[in-house]
Formats: structure tokens, C-alpha cells, sequence
């Protein structure tokens, strides 16, 4: 599987990073596969796992997980991303290129955390010359993405990966709306302590917030969580620059009810 294609403006040298991004779990050996996978084409590779926790399918989740860690990455990075509700259908794959990384990733809206002014390039996946055969319906993961992503790592040049896209798929993602001296947004996603991500930016907010309304409560926001009492509900600013609802000592999702699009409300 080693590839004997040369270098180009696709690729970075010496020990590439490659970061994956899936919502594979680890019970199973499919990360594994695909690191298999990539070190045979490209085993200079540092590999690093962003995570593999996402919840199956979660389209907004892988999302806000690349936004969340991508600009914390070197420059010439190559992420593989896989959550892919659509494999194994006539769903496109894309090969993004921006001012500091690769993306390899199903064109389903995974990759709509890139702004339209970040993205300098994209390409469909359609070079077969470029993945593992027989192509399986069901793993993608390791047929398609993980070898593109291997061989972009190792040196290929961009356009090998196939004809240029006008674009990318996007989902959407809602965003905070200000209304007279409040600002509204809605819930997200969770994190594995309970801690629920809102669509509240710090610069959706043009005064310092005292309070977050949500599930029929009034919650101070506060600058840690250390700041509550144990078991108390709090709001704070997470380290993504997106407001938070947590609990201390505690899991908001859980002890709030909290779900996926329900409202919150930012106040004086």
C-alpha cells in the first residue's frame, strides 16, 4: 500500500500529523484499522486521536469537536474526520484545503465549522488509485478516508485526489439572536460531564452576562465552577468561547433535564 506518488503542494514534510476524528467508540477495532491503515502508506505519521466519542451519527456534535480543536493543531495537519450516516451510499467525499490543514471528511456538513473565506480548496474523492480495494459499503473509514488522508500526508499532491468542488455541504448550526437586552440561543451539545455547550458566543454578547435562563431557572454566570455551591447550577465561558450551563460537582444535562435545542436566555 505504500504509495510511489510524488510530492506537491498537498503534501508537508517530514513527520506529519495526522489527526482522526470519529465517532467510532474504542470497543471496537475500527480506530485501530485505520491507523493500521495510514502508518503502511505514510508510517512516519504522528497520529493523534481527537476523539472517538461521538455520538453515532451526530453530524452537529463532529462538528463542533473539529471547531473545537483544529486551530490548536500545526500547521500542514491532515485531518481525517469520519461520521458518516451516508456510507456506503452516493453521499461525496471531500478534500479541503485551508491556510493551515487538510480535511478529509464525508461531504455531509461535517466540515461546516470552516468558514467560506478559510477554505482555498476543495476536491471530490475520486481517485480509486488513491484507496484501499475492495472498497467496503459499510467502512469507509478505512478504504477511503484514512488512505487519502495517508497518501496527502505522505506528499500527494491535492489535485490527485480528483476534480475540484464548487463547495462544501453545510449543515446548520444555529446561532444566538439578540433581542433588546438579552441575547437567545439554544443548547447544542454535552460534553462527558454533563456540561451543556450553547450557541452563545462571548462576542454574541455585548455586556457582561449575570445570569442564564433555562428549564425554568435563573443561573448566575460565573467565572468557574468552583464559584457555586456543590450540586448548584451554573453558566460560565467553556474554553471553546461558547457559553456553558453546568452544575458543580454535578451533571447539568442530567440534573436540569437538559436536552438538544432547548432555549437559553443570556441576561444583565
Amino acid at each position: 500500500m505504500r504509495s510511489s506518488l510524488g510530492g506537491g503542494r498537498g503534501g508537508v514534510k517530514n513527520a506529519p500529523v495526522i489527526a482522526l476524528t470519529t465517532d467510532f467508540g474504542l470497543e471496537d477495532p475500527f480506530v485501530g484499522i485505520m491507523k493500521g491503515v495510514i502508518l503502511s502508506i505514510c508510517p512516519l505519521a504522528r497520529l493523534v486521536d481527537v476523539t472517538h466519542g461521538i455520538p453515532p451519527q451526530d453530524l452537529l456534535s463532529g462538528c463542533l469537536a473539529l471547531e473545537a480543536a483544529a486551530p490548536f493543531f500545526p500547521a500542514g495537519t491532515v485531518h481525517v474526520a469520519v461520521v458518516d450516516p451516508g456510507v456506503g451510499t452516493r453521499r461525496p467525499a471531500v478534500a479541503v484545503r485551508t491556510a493551515r490543514a487538510l480535511f478529509v471528511a464525508p461531504d455531509n456538513g461535517l466540515l461546516t465549522f470552516l468558514a467560506e473565506a478559510e477554505v482555498e480548496e476543495v476536491r471530490r474523492i475520486e481517485n480509486p488509485d488513491l484507496w484501499l480495494h475492495p472498497v467496503s459499503r459499510t467502512f469507509h473509514g478505512r478504504d477511503v478516508f484514512a488512505p487519502v488522508a495517508a497518501h496527502l500526508a505522505a506528499g500527494v499532491p491535492l489535485e490527485r485526489v480528483g476534480p475540484p468542488a464548487g463547495g462544501i455541504h453545510r449543515i446548520r448550526v444555529p446561532r444566538a439572536l439578540r433581542d433588546g437586552d438579552t441575547v437567545r440561543g439554544e443548547i447544542l451539545a454535552f460534553d462527558r460531564f454533563g456540561n451543556a455547550l450553547t450557541s452563545i458566543r462571548r462576542g454574541d454578547v455585548g455586556f457582561e452576562p449575570g445570569a442564564l435562563e433555562v428549564a425554568g431557572r435563573r443561573v448566575p454566570v460565573l467565572p468557574a465552577y468552583a464559584e457555586a455551591p456543590p450540586g448548584e447550577p451554573l453558566a460560565l465561558w467553556g474554553s471553546t468561547g461558547r457559553l456553558e450551563v453546568s452544575v458543580r460537582e454535578g451533571s447539568a444535562r442530567r440534573d436540569l433535564g437538559l436536552k438538544r435545542g432547548d432555549p437559553v436566555r443570556v441576561v444583565p
